[in-house]
């Protein structure tokens, strides 16, 4: 077996991947970052097949990493520790500490800028530790390597994470950019399962996720319900999702509500089924779904990545948030934006902080509604 060594690469900064024996990747952000830092691990792994790689990440958002062939052991800081009160918080806290500690890492990867990275970086005490450039004294004194800015709306997420790799003079192959979530063969039988009693089959349905837990990059749902009913005038049945929250599952009926009034009486009769499986699927069970579908159509939200990352063609309408930056990431695609306004993408939530982006609620049903058809045939088996 070889390993690249500093004396074999053209990076001054490289470290000697033989001496990796566990490294811990840090990502503590919201489902979709989680997920699209999935080919670190990937890329870790095949770079140092030895290395046992664990990862740090919000209790919510563990499914995205759970079962991930790279990931050796996952640990979560549930935010739910800052209402036990102080004393179950700090016990909680030093809990997660000591097991950080036991592992005895060689180096710690930091994917974002949250402080407790740097603080992990001095506490744990590894040989090397890599970061986001960020500003305080602080913050560089933690590290021993650094890449660029977290955030960079020129270039993809998952390229901008991987830079962590390429700071320590790591080479990186392109089959292990490839975004990973696990489904287990239980999440995946209940879904066939599912389908099959609503006389769904794979392959031959339109999965929509019109919700976002941020209402700002939400299409409104007068304008998915008429979308919906297309698809089942058009003989296309849907798959409707969405997360738990009551406010999501009252878009989805609203979203409903609209479908069955915007039809005209000179459709044709008997349209495909729409299945409402709002709240019901765990984020597992979701990629299961996702991986049956013909075409996934949602918002930029971590179901859209979710999707993409099961290779499905995906429509996704993208407002404030930048498309070059969280895209669905190698996977056939159509991107709608508003071609009327240049302010986009602005990072905002929503114009002048309403949370109602009009990027976004200006966009027309017929606009999405050509983009999935130009996808479907396109990719057409």
């Amino acid at each position: 077996m070889q390993f690249t060594t500093a004396s074999e690469t053209a990076n001054p900064r490289a470290i000697p991947l033989d001496q990796l024996k566990r490294a811990l990747v840090i990502k503590l952000r919201h489902h979709g970052d989680v997920l699209l830092a999935s080919p670190v691990f990937t890329a870790l792994k095949h770079a140092a097949p030895h290395c046992e790689i664990d990862a740090l990440v919000y209790a919510e958002t563990a499914p995205m990493l759970a079962g991930h062939p790279a990931v050796s052991r996952l640990f979560a800081i549930d935010r739910q520790w800052k209402r036990l009160g102080w004393r179950r918080r700090i016990h909680a806290e030093l809990s997660l500490l000591h097991d950080l500690r036991a592992r005895d890492y060689d180096i710690v990867i930091h994917l974002c800028v949250h402080r407790r990275g740097a603080w992990l970086a001095r506490l744990l005490r590894p040989r090397w530790s890599v970061a986001p450039r960020h500003r305080g004294d602080f913050w560089a004194n933690s590290f021993t390597h650094f890449y660029a800015a977290q955030s960079r709306p020129d270039r993809h997420t998952v390229e901008s994470n991987l830079d962590a790799l390429r700071a320590l003079g790591i080479e990186l192959h392109e089959e292990d950019k490839r975004v990973t979530i696990a489904s287990s063969a239980e999440e995946i039988a209940r879904i066939d399962a599912l389908l099959t009693a609503h006389g769904f089959r794979a392959r031959k349905f339109v999965h929509i996720h019109p919700t976002s837990r941020w209402t700002f990059k939400c299409w409104p749902m007068d304008r998915f319900g008429p979308l919906v009913r297309k698809f089942s005038r058009a003989g296309w049945p849907v798959v409707l999702t969405s997360a738990p929250d009551a406010r999501e599952r009252a878009m989805v009926r609203e979203l409903l509500a609209h479908c069955a009034t915007s039809g005209t009486d000179t459709e044709a009769k008997d349209p495909a089924p729409i299945l409402d499986l709002s709240g019901q699927l765990t984020l597992s069970e979701l990629a299961a779904l996702a991986g049956r579908a013909r075409l996934f159509v949602g918002v930029d939200s971590a179901p859209m990545h979710i999707a993409a990352a099961q290779a499905v063609p995906v429509v996704a309408l993208f407002g404030p948030s930048g498309e070059k930056e969280w895209a669905p990431w190698r996977t056939p695609s159509r991107l709608v934006v508003s071609a009327l306004h240049p302010c986009r993408p602005c990072g905002q939530d929503g114009c002048q902080g309403t949370k109602i982006s009009a990027c976004l609620t200006t966009i027309p049903v017929d606009a999405v509604w050509q983009a999935c058809c130009e996808l479907l045939e396109e990719t057409a088996p």
